[in-house]
C-alpha cells in the first residue's frame, strides 16, 4: 500500500509470491501454510522486503528515513544472504525483540514495536510460509546512517525510550471481534506507524497515537473519531469498503495507502476487516488542544483558487465538489482535504497518483500531475480553495509549503 520517519514502514504488500515446491522440510500442514500466507499478507512483509524489479522478499529495498537510509533484509531462505539458516528462536526473537541471531539490533523501521504482540503460533506460522520461497542470493547493502544511528547498539537506547515488548492480551471486558480489530490493527497492521506524531528520534507519541503523522514522505491523516480528518463520519461499512475495494463514498485510496489496500487489506477477510474497523470506531477522542483550523478569508486567494479549479479539477471533481459516484471522488467532506498537514494533499497536485487496483475496482483511475502545469502560488491557491470550499474548513496552504514539497518530490524522483 509505497518513504518516512524511522519508525515509518513503506506501505503495505500482496503474497503472490510462487512455492517452491519441495522448498522446506519442516513438518508443516497446508493449513499453517496458508495461515503464514494469510499473516503475511496482513504484517506487511513483501512490499519493504521487496526491491523495484527486485525478486519477492529479497530485500535491499531502499527505506528512506529522516535520518538515512536503510536497506531491508532478505527473507528467503537462502543459507548465505537469507534466514535460511535462523532457528525458529531466532525468527521470534527477530520479530518479537527486534534482535539477529547474532544479537545484533534491528533498527525500528522493521515494525517489531508492533509484532511483538504477536502470538507464537503466528510468528512461526509466518516463519513456515517464508520458508517455502525459493531461495534467492542477495546480498543486502549495509544502512546509510551518520554516527550514532551507524552504531547498531545505539538502538538499545531507543528501545528503553520507545519499545514495549509484550504479547498482545485480549481486554476480557471487549468482544472477541474488538479484540481481533485491536490484535490486528496494534499488530500486524501496525496501523500506528504512519498514523501518528513522532518525535524528534523517530518514537511515535503514544499518548496521541493516530492523530495522524508522516510516513512515507505523506501524511497519513488521523483515525480519531472526533478529529475533522478522522473517522467520526465514517461507518463501520465505510471503513470495510475502503479497505477491501480503496474506495468509498467519502474517499478514495490514493498514494502510500492504495499500495495498502492494493496490495494487503483487501486479502484479509470480510469479518477481520470489520473487526479492524470495529476497533479504529472505538478510537477515544482527541486529546488535540490545539485551536480549531479557520478556513482561508483571503477573498483574492479563493477567488484566484476558484478558477483554477474551475479549469484543472471540476471535470473529475464537479463544480459542486461532490465528484462522481465510485469513479473520482469527492472533495466535499474528504477527510484528507481536512489534513492538519497539506503535505499529502500537495503531492497528490504536484505528482499525481494512481488509486488502488482490486477485484471490485480493478480500474486503476489515476490523477494527473500539475508540477510543470501550475506554479507554486497556483498551487497553494487552489488548495486553499478546496480547503475553504464545498463545507470545507481547514487552514490555508502557503506558497513556501508547497515550494517545500516540490523538493521533497524532486529529491525522490
Amino acid at each position: 500500500m509505497k518513504p518516512g520517519y524511522l519508525m515509518a514502514i513503506a506501505g503495505l504488500a500482496g503474497c503472490a509470491v510462487a512455492i517452491a515446491a519441495g522448498a522446506s522440510v519442516r513438518d508443516t500442514t497446508h493449513a499453517q501454510l496458508e495461515r503464514g500466507r494469510y499473516l503475511v499478507a496482513a504484517g506487511d512483509c513483501a512490499a519493504c522486503h521487496t526491491a523495484d524489479n527486485g525478486k519477492p522478499f529479497a530485500g535491499d529495498r531502499p527505506i528512506p528515513t529522516p535520518f538515512g537510509t536503510l536497506y531491508s533484509s532478505n527473507l528467503t531462505p537462502d543459507e548465505e544472504t537469507g534466514i535460511g539458516r535462523w532457528s525458529d528462536d531466532d525468527f521470534v526473537r527477530a520479530m518479537r525483540e527486534g534482535r539477529r541471531p547474532n544479537g545484533d539490533h534491528l533498527y525500528p523501521a522493521f515494525p517489531y514495536p508492533w509484532y511483538t504482540r504477536l502470538s507464537r503460533d503466528d510468528v512461526l506460522a509466518i516463519r513456515a510460509y517464508l520458508e517455502t520461497l525459493t531461495p534467492v542470493k542477495e546480498v543486502v547493502r549495509a544502512p546509510d546512517l551518520p554516527w550514532p544511528m551507524s552504531w547498531r547498539e545505539s538502538v538499545a537506547g531507543w528501545n528503553l525510550l520507545f519499545f514495549h515488548d509484550g504479547e498482545f492480551k485480549p481486554d476480557p471486558q471487549r468482544s472477541n471481534e474488538w479484540n481481533r480489530g485491536a490484535y490486528l490493527v496494534e499488530g500486524l497492521g501496525h496501523c500506528s506507524a504512519c498514523h501518528s506524531p513522532k518525535n524528534a528520534l523517530g518514537g511515535v507519541k503514544r499518548d496521541e497515537a493516530f492523530q495522524g503523522g508522516m510516513g512515507e514522505g505523506w501524511f497519513a491523516t488521523s483515525l480519531r473519531p472526533t478529529h475533522p480528518e478522522g473517522l467520526g463520519a465514517w461507518s463501520v461499512d465505510d471503513i470495510v469498503s475502503y479497505l477491501k475495494t480503496g474506495a468509498n463514498s467519502r474517499a478514495r485510496a490514493m498514494g502510500p495507502m492504495a499500495e495498502v489496500v492494493e496490495n494487503s487489506t483487501r486479502h484479509l477477510s470480510t469479518s477481520d476487516l470489520h473487526a479492524m474497523a470495529v476497533y479504529l470506531k472505538d478510537l477515544p477522542g482527541d486529546n488535540d488542544t490545539r485551536h480549531p483550523p479557520r478556513a482561508s478569508d483571503d477573498k483574492d486567494a479563493l477567488t484566484r483558487g476558484r478558477l483554477i479549479y474551475l479549469d484543472q479539477c471540476a471535470g473529475c471533481h464537479m463544480q459542486n465538489g461532490e465528484g462522481i459516484a465510485k469513479v473520482f471522488p469527492p472533495i466535499k467532506g474528504n477527510t484528507g482535504v481536512h489534513a492538519d498537514d497539506p503535505t499529502s494533499l500537495a503531492r497528490l497536485v504536484l505528482e499525481g497518483a494512481r488509486s488502488a487496483r482490486t477485484g471490485d475496482k480493478p480500474e486503476g483511475f489515476a490523477m494527473p500531475g500539475f508540477a510543470d502545469k501550475l506554479t507554486d502560488p497556483e498551487i497553494a491557491d487552489v488548495i486553499t480553495y478546496i480547503r475553504s470550499s464545498f463545507g470545507n474548513q481547514a487552514a490555508p496552504v502557503s506558497t513556501n509549503k508547497i515550494a517545500d514539497v516540490r523538493k521533497q518530490v524532486a529529491g525522490h524522483s
